[in-house]
């Protein structure tokens, strides 16, 4: 089953980057600013950026410039980001001397936090709206979970819960959009993400079969931990590893997964006898 972080159509609700249309309306005035004004916010959760990208992002600001300004506030004698550090690392990449920025003041951008606030409160939400909402809390205005957890009223775990229903396969994210799940349901998915094969087959007798939440968590607590069974070397292997002589064989190790592939492991006691390991192979 394929994984993605979200459905198609869904992905939307999630913001790559802050849009300017939340911080500011079309007839707000864009500055150009020298970059040399323009601090990053420590604060920021997002502190890796992935360099490929950035490089790509570069060679666009290059060729078309900076579509969608970027959103700073007052701070010293500078203007720290609130929306925009990946196109302003592309953009020194770039070799910018300014950017298009909109300023914007720390009243402004509570007001903003606090309507948020009160959009994931919205009792019509769904759970992956309220996730997605809780994301924008996180990434636009640098909460951390219990931040958010305590202007939400809720308990730090349960928001934790809500947004790992991101990470859910791309079926069962489209499986709780039409309700075909619930959100426990989903949960229990979440449980087997490190079996790909094993969160469909869940997700599959939940909506065949009509599972209830509690028959879900029993289904992971069965197969969480089962391991496939072991299966006996085949008699070319045995053959192979039999060939060595005495003091290789003791060190080594062979588990098959069918009669033509597996692992090989090598045990070592210094790093001497690693490299003559390696210079025999």
């Amino acid at each position: 089953m394929a994984k993605q972080t979200l459905g198609r159509g869904f992905d939307s609700l999630i913001p790559q980057d802050f849009s300017l249309g939340d911080v500011a309306t079309p007839s707000e005035q864009i500055k150009q600013m020298s970059i040399d004004n323009v601090a990053i916010n420590p604060d920021q959760p997002r502190k890796t950026f992935d360099e490929n990208a950035l490089k790509e992002l570069s060679q666009s600001i290059k060729q078309h410039g900076i579509i969608q300004p970027l959103v700073v506030t007052p701070y010293g004698d500078k203007y720290r980001i609130v929306a925009g550090e990946r196109r302003y690392r592309a953009s020194k990449l770039a070799g910018l001397k300014k950017l298009p920025v909109v300023v914007r003041n720390h009243e402004e951008l509570e007001e903003l936090e606090i309507a948020l606030v009160e959009n994931v409160q919205r009792v019509d939400l769904t759970p992956l709206e309220q996730a997605a909402s809780i994301v924008r809390l996180r990434d636009q205005f640098s909460l951390t979970p219990k931040q958010i957890a305590s202007k939400l009223g809720k308990a730090e775990t349960t928001v934790s819960n809500i947004v790992r229903l991101l990470q859910l396969p791309k079926e069962a994210v489209e499986a709780l959009q039409k309700n075909q799940i619930s959100e426990g349901h989903a949960r229990a998915i979440l449980a087997l993400k490190t079996d790909e094969k094993m969160q469909e087959k869940l997700l599959n007798k939940i909506i065949t079969q009509k599972l209830s939440v509690r028959e879900a968590e029993q289904f992971v607590k069965q197969n969480r931990n089962s391991k496939p069974a072991k299966i006996d070397l085949s008699a070319s292997t045995s053959k192979l590893i039999n060939s060595l002589d005495k003091s290789k064989r003791s060190r080594v190790s062979v588990s098959e997964k069918t009669s033509t592939s597996g692992k090989v492991t090598i045990r070592y006691s210094s790093q001497d006898e690693l490299k003559k390991i390696i210079n025999n192979l």
